[in-house]
């Protein structure tokens, strides 16, 4: 308390300092004491006994008058938000425009320090990146394009459908980007760029050499293939994306009633010879997930096992119209028939054809956009099922919320937050800022 109290006196020191001191305030006057101090001023020693005096009385006046509760408001907000203490200015100025009632102002003010970048959205972004969902990782081709897509108030929901990656701008002597190896960001970091006029927007099939229609966004970066396509049957793609952009894992889905008809050879259907298994528990989680992982049929990360076995510089891998699979003899990568003896009755993915078939049954609760199909070919169109979900908008305010309130939602007024900010972000064309904004001035009273 002793301490809250002596920040507010310092912050208000310089504040008189800003505003010109305390000659300027508008202080009780007397003839009395205007003689006085004429009367004194031609003794030098009590000219400065005066002039503390009346600095003290001015601070004093100053405290009783300003509203202490706004800087306090202001500098929780720009805490939250940045990471790091504001400038006395920017206090300042946040402070005014929170006594005006223009908070969301004041957080669009806080976001302006480079911190925000550098640190809230990197720290935001990362654990997106990775199956250990470790927020120190470095700075990659995934979050990047997350920071400046944020910064340059796009769309949000092209970060799962555009053909857009970040990269660092040209004249900052940087490695140049590529499809094998993080050197490019991980310069930008060791260099301590201000990603906040550090990044800029370019073509990622210009980048990757992937065709412009099987471009997904993050999901088709270099470091989502690293984390997501590495071995396996690419369903960890389906997964990840799920936790991270719609806030929902696999299990929380599970739905016995949909048809088994989609999924794959590798699933046995009486796992441990108990068939029972299989259709009380395996059979919930694939009978959705395996029709909506065949958009990634043509994808994998390509990279050199024997010498290089946990991919450090491996590169995302497509096959194109005129490229064929040798082992499956289509565009489907051989991935797609791992362990096909298990179950030779499964399906047989031939193409990357994809349907969702949670757009029935309890999985309606998602809330899918009726305007679109539910169902088509590649990553792309798969990435704009999911953006254009109710639960892909809120899932985003969710994890804001986390970040810049330091909790979960849980009590009604938070939920009430949370559905009136998830509106606003839809209605803002997905510009995740005023996300930040809103959230900010919500919180900034705790």
């Amino acid at each position: 308390m002793i301490t809250s109290l002596l920040d507010i006196i310092a912050i208000k020191l310089q504040t008189l300092h800003l505003q010109g001191g305390c000659m300027e305030m508008s202080l009780p006057s007397t003839t009395n004491q205007k003689l006085l101090f004429k009367k004194h001023a031609k003794s030098s020693f009590s000219k400065k006994i005066y002039t503390t005096f009346f600095s003290l009385l001015c601070l004093l006046l100053f405290i009783s008058q300003a509203n202490s509760s706004s800087l306090e408001q202001a500098k929780r907000l720009h805490d939250r938000i940045t990471g790091v203490p504001p400038s006395i200015q920017t206090l300042v100025n946040m402070s005014t425009l929170i006594d005006q009632g223009k908070v969301n102002e004041a957080a669009y003010l806080a976001m302006q320090s480079p911190e925000f970048y550098s640190s809230t959205l990197k720290i935001f972004a990362n654990p997106w990146t990775n199956k250990e969902q470790d927020v120190f990782s470095p700075l990659n081709d995934y979050s990047a394009t997350i920071i400046g897509v944020v910064r340059d108030d796009l769309d949000f929901r092209d970060i799962l459908q555009a053909d857009i990656t970040y990269v660092g701008k040209g004249g900052l002597n940087l490695p140049a980007y590529s499809t094998n190896n993080n050197d490019h960001y991980q310069a930008l970091e060791d260099n301590f760029i201000n990603l906040a006029d550090g990044l800029e927007q370019t073509s990622q099939s210009s980048l990757s050499g992937l065709p412009t229609d099987a471009t997904a966004g993050v999901l088709t970066t270099r470091a989502a293939a690293k984390a997501f396509f590495y071995l396996g049957t690419n369903r960890a793609m389906l997964r990840f994306t799920l936790m991270n952009h719609l806030c929902t894992d696999l299990e929380p889905l599970k739905d016995n009633t949909l048809p088994p008809d989609r999924i794959r050879q590798d699933v046995s259907r009486s796992p441990g010879g108990d068939s029972r298994l299989f259709i009380n528990n395996c059979s919930g989680c694939h009978t959705g997930m395996d029709p909506l992982a065949q958009a990634f049929a043509y994808y994998d990360y390509q990279f050199d096992s024997e010498n290089d076995p946990q991919g450090i510089d491996g590169e995302i891998s497509y096959n194109k119209s005129a490229e064929i699979d040798a082992v499956t003899g289509t565009r489907v990568k051989a991935k797609y028939h791992n362990n096909a003896t298990s179950f030779p009755f499964g399906f047989v993915t031939k193409n990357d054809d994809w349907k969702n078939y949670w757009r029935e049954g309890i999985n309606q609760k998602l809330g899918w956009d009726m305007s679109l199909p539910g169902k088509g070919s590649g990553m792309k169109s798969l990435g704009k099922e999911l953006a254009n979900s109710q639960a892909f908008a809120q899932c985003q305010v969710k994890k804001v919320f986390k970040a810049v309130c330091l909790r979960d939602a849980e009590s009604s007024a938070d939920l009430t937050q949370i559905q009136t900010t998830t509106t606003s972000f839809k209605q803002s064309t997905y510009q995740l800022k005023q996300v930040f904004a809103e959230v900010g001035a919500y919180c900034m009273g705790e």
